[in-house]
């Protein structure tokens, strides 16, 4: 995994909901609990990512204006600079383009080989645009770290997004790209921000996927929605490299938002993302954060079992949280920490699509009205899994 301590630099100050302690808080924790000192784990340094990596995604007006800001600490109301969502900072572009540097450091070492799977838990930034801040996110590492990959030869990557916002920026980079499969399950944008992510948008050749989920949706439903869209279409692409993005905002104590997933349920995601980069992508597999503002109860525990499991060794869910570590929780937050890495369920049954669906269903709704826009142009049947 890519990390620096300078990385919590990305940071819009007191009060903004996407503070840079869970992510101190989670690498404690993996430490904690010796995710880290694991033999399958390298922890690797890296550059920040340059003007030239940057503008593979952004303009080159943009960049000029997140400087700008960062050095003057002045808005660029054009460039969505100095809004309640994205706030300007002193040292803005440094933060972000460490934060990118990290991206594009594990698609490389996914890509060359040095690494089967390469993590950056502080990025995720799936929001920004090619000209314009959004949705907490400056750069945008995931569409940079994409965009960099086809630089070097990659001929079809997959991008599976499970933040509960939709990935609108990586779509909008390649939405005319038919080398670049992107899938994001979201809330749907009738009840949250970004406002897109509907099922007919679908880009070229059904290559833009999105499933729009209700507001309510929970463990069960959301593995169901996964399983009957995202196998599927991983295994008909064959991407050659799978980069994913795992914001943890879908469980039920964020505040930002309304699906109601648990940390079993998020861990369960990314076992399957796990298993489908062996299955279909030759086991290379890069992997970012992303959104998740309940800071202590949440985005900790789901970002550590994300990590262990990425190594190879993911943590028992009646594991308890390290004594060294709540305290530590308490003295930087004066929060009381979860005690252990499990909302109480073990196992999180998964409802096969493929047993049935109700029409009446919300979430089989939802699921039925992504494969009638997509499964024909991929050849695959909306109805059924054959």
């Amino acid at each position: 995994m890519f990390w620096d301590d300078r990385l919590v630099s990305y940071d819009f100050g007191p009060g903004h909901p996407m503070n840079p302690v869970r992510v101190e808080l989670t690498m404690a924790l993996a430490r904690e609990l010796g995710v880290l000192d694991r033999s399958t784990v390298t922890v690797s340094e890296f550059a920040p990512a340059d003007d030239k990596l940057l503008r593979l995604v952004h303009e080159e007006a943009y960049i000029a204006a997140v400087k700008h800001a960062g050095e003057t600490g002045l808005p660029e109301p054009r460039h969505g600079l100095g809004t309640d969502d994205n706030p300007v900072f002193l040292g803005m572009h440094d933060a972000s383009a460490l934060v990118t540097g990290a991206s594009v450091a594990a698609a490389e070492a996914v890509w060359t080989g040095r690494a089967e799977h390469a993590a950056n838990i502080s990025g995720g930034l799936h929001h920004a645009l090619s000209g314009a801040a959004s949705g907490f996110c400056v750069y945008n590492d995931p569409a940079i770290a994409i965009a960099w990959l086809l630089e070097n030869g990659a001929e079809r990557v997959a991008y599976v997004d499970i933040d509960v916002h939709h990935g609108d920026g990586v779509q909008a980079a390649f939405y005319d790209d038919p080398r670049v499969l992107t899938i994001s399950l979201h809330e749907t944008p009738r009840t949250l921000f970004p406002g897109t992510g509907l099922p007919t948008e679908t880009g070229a050749d059904g290559t833009a996927v999105n499933v729009a989920l209700p507001p309510g949706t929970n463990d069960a439903s959301w593995l169901r929605a996964f399983d009957a869209v995202v196998p599927q279409l991983l295994r008909r692409f064959r991407p050659q490299v799978l980069v994913t993005q795992q914001g943890a905002d879908s469980h039920a104590l964020d505040p930002l938002a309304h699906l109601i997933l648990t940390v079993d349920g998020q861990r369960t995601a990314y076992a399957a993302l796990h298993r489908l980069a062996h299955e279909t992508a030759g086991g290379r597999w890069v992997l970012t954060g992303g959104g998740g503002y309940e800071l202590v109860q949440v985005v900790p525990r789901a970002w550590t079992h994300l990590l262990a499991e990425a190594s190879g060794d993911p943590i028992p869910p009646g594991t308890e949280t390290p004594e060294g570590w709540r305290e530590f929780v308490r003295r930087r937050t004066g929060e009381v920490a979860p005690r252990r890495m499990t909302d109480g369920t073990d196992v999180v049954e998964v409802h096969r699509w493929g047993n049935g669906y109700d029409p009446a269903n919300p979430v089989d709704q939802a699921i039925l009205a992504t494969r009638r826009e997509v499964f024909p142009e991929h050849g695959l049947d909306p109805m059924t899994d054959e």
